[in-house]
């Protein structure tokens, strides 16, 4: 209960400090305001946990009106009090999201009583978002190779500390999985752990992506935004792709994590955070700040503790290890198992897997869809290898069946797009902007087409 933060906004005075006062014997940290214009500039500005307000204010603004107002900014509960309300007043402000509904004059025993539910009850919607992320999200690293178990080591070493952290390796290695094995063992694994890629947000949003904004800002900017580093206050924020950050970016992102207090775009309000970051790159930074791309002191700031991702041809004996995991994870996306024989097994560990993990990955997945046996032995994969665009002729000469002639029209397309972007991304090497680039998509918008097919998380 210890470090809460209740807000109570209401234009009688006396209220303010009689609830600041039962709420700091209780343990509380109370913040109290007159109006609903200041309460939201404080929501803005810090991190609340809970708001007792007042439906009949003295200001411009009133309690429902409020509450409608104060749920845009941040999803937090909202206990209503008043001494003239009606039933048909409560009915409007349950409707309107308020988490419960007290009259005045106020019973101190129902106030703590209501506030300790309504903490609860925001603990427990937590809990369920963590637990709907952790069905779709893995984090468990798979693999019994030395290099797998020191990288294991390292983490359950780092995550319980609040220590910063560079992963570092080549694309499709696993550097977010790394970053979720983090989170999920360190100390604010019950909120989630907000998540930035550098590289898919345009130049010109970054900003405001990162440090929210104000409204009327810039063109369309129609209500404030609170930014990623406020989302992540208390926890933990992953950088993802933070070499292809831009210099201007990069300068402001530093002077943040160094004061952990910012500006958001268009505002002039000074907001306090307290994050932890998690950082993640395919680039050589040493070579980008050599080439003037990467600010060397943004570098040394995220490096407090780097974690390598290694190769999957440096741990080729994690294949059939990997393989059956990746196998069960497509059989829950309704794609029919296949098993494989040990001589498939032995065929894949002669491959260099260019694309590591992904490729891996997107190469099950491939023999899932377009492979009729059931077992699957090294002459699949030799040939799914050696005609990684799927020839139709040749798979008919080998007695396969056509692909795509089970599904309907538009999971036709769907497979036909996912097997053509995975074939272009290993041509690429994982390189989403020379892919882009090749097949002439805007950088962007290819990143929701892969996302959108769960080429990537």
């Amino acid at each position: 209960m210890n470090n809460r933060r209740i807000l109570v906004i209401d234009d009688e005075i006396s209220i303010q400090e009689s609830l600041k006062g039962i709420l700091e014997d209780e343990g509380f940290s109370a913040l109290s305001v007159s109006s609903a214009e200041e309460g939201m500039l404080l929501i803005e500005e810090k991190k609340v946990d809970l708001v007792l307000l007042d439906i009949w204010l003295g200001d411009n603004m009133d309690g429902l009106t409020a509450l409608e107002e104060i749920k845009k900014i941040d999803d937090i509960p909202i206990i209503m009090i008043s001494g003239h309300a009606s039933i048909e007043t409560a009915v409007k402000a349950t409707r309107k999201g308020a988490y419960d509904f007290i009259e005045k004059p106020l019973s101190y025993d129902k106030v703590i009583l209501s506030i300790t539910n309504g903490l609860r009850f925001a603990q427990l919607e937590r809990e369920n978002r963590l637990l709907r992320q952790s069905t779709t999200k893995k984090t468990r690293i798979t693999g019994n190779s030395a290099i797998i178990s020191a990288l294991r080591d390292q983490i359950k070493m780092v995550a319980p500390t609040d220590a910063w952290v560079l992963i570092r390796g080549e694309h499709g290695t696993g550097k977010e999985l790394v970053a979720q094995a983090i989170h999920s063992l360190s100390a604010s694994c019950d909120r989630p752990m907000v998540e930035v890629n550098c590289a898919a947000i345009p130049e010109e949003l970054i900003e405001s992506e990162l440090f929210g904004h104000e409204k009327g800002s810039f063109t369309g900017a129609n209500a404030n935004k609170r930014g990623k580093f406020d989302q992540a206050d208390g926890g933990i924020l992953f950088l993802d792709e933070i070499g292809d950050m831009s210099l201007k970016t990069q300068a402001k992102t530093l002077r943040i994590l160094q004061e952990q207090k910012f500006e958001r775009v268009g505002g002039s309000k000074t907001i306090h955070v307290n994050v932890r970051v998690l950082a993640a790159t395919n680039k050589n930074l040493e070579d980008e700040i050599q080439n003037g791309n990467f600010r060397p002191d943004l570098f040394y700031r995220l490096n407090v503790v780097p974690i390598h991702v290694p190769l999957l041809r440096d741990r080729i004996e994690d294949i059939p290890l990997l393989v059956d995991d990746l196998m069960d994870s497509l059989n829950g996306k309704g794609l029919v198992k296949k098993v494989f024989d040990k001589s498939a097994y032995r065929e894949m560990m002669k491959h260099d897997w260019p694309g590591n993990v992904r490729e891996l990955q997107n190469f099950i997945e491939r023999l899932a869809i377009m492979c009729p046996d059931g077992i699957i032995h090294d002459h699949h994969i030799q040939f799914f290898l050696k005609s990684p665009t799927g020839n139709i002729t040749g798979v008919i000469n080998n007695d396969m069946r056509f692909p795509y002639q089970a599904v309907d029209f538009k999971e036709a397309k769907r497979s036909f797009e996912r097997e053509y972007l995975n074939i272009k991304l290993e041509e690429n090497e994982g390189n989403i902007s020379k892919t882009a680039e090749q097949i002439g998509l805007e950088r962007s918008h290819l990143h929701k087409k892969l996302k959108s097919l769960n080429i990537i998380q």
